[in-house]
């Protein structure tokens, strides 16, 4: 992605979240692909920190955007039962492109804003429920956009896609 294509993503992500009168704080920093690289630079921000997991099923027809708390690793196989799924593994950057209009290492909730078909299913840990704030990229890892629990709430429900709140179980050691 270009410097200027960055730019678009961001600005279409910050007219949306002005249009909802969500207000957030932004950190620029320099790219951070991963939580781990991400995080250097989070220091300024009261938001949760959190990780983002793009999936799809094995027949490739159903798509999950998984939320969680960044140092929580997540018992995937758990999760394929929960959801009555079979196999969840992560998506291809074809399918993160297509669905939510973001390259790998850009994986944010606020990609949902391109998921014209509402196809992407949400899946957000209980844990974050109750977090004051909240911290993703606004579709570029250039920047970190903080914004408060109520008015995260409010963006998923402008979006529109269906969002389902689990009890996420950690790996076993």
């Amino acid at each position: 992605m270009t410097e200027d294509q960055g730019k678009e993503q961001e600005e279409k992500v910050t007219a949306f979240l002005k249009g909802l009168g969500i207000d957030f704080v932004r950190i620029e920093h320099p790219p951070a692909a991963t939580v781990e690289e991400a995080e250097r630079y989070w220091t300024g921000l009261r938001g949760a920190h959190v990780k983002n997991i793009f999936l799809r099923n094995w027949k490739g027809n159903r798509h999950y955007l998984l939320l969680v708390e960044a140092a929580k690793k997540v018992d995937l196989k758990h999760l394929n039962g929960v959801l009555g799924e079979d196999r969840l593994s992560f998506a291809s950057e074809r399918r993160l492109k297509a669905c939510l209009g973001v390259s790998p290492g850009a994986v944010s909730p606020f990609g949902l804003i391109n998921d014209a078909g509402k196809e992407v299913r949400v899946i957000i840990d209980s844990d974050l429920r109750t977090s004051p704030y909240l911290a993703f990229h606004p579709n570029v890892n250039t920047a970190t956009l903080e914004i408060s629990g109520p008015d995260f709430i409010k963006y998923l429900e402008a979006c529109g896609n269906i969002v389902r709140w689990l009890e996420l179980r950690e790996k076993e050691p």
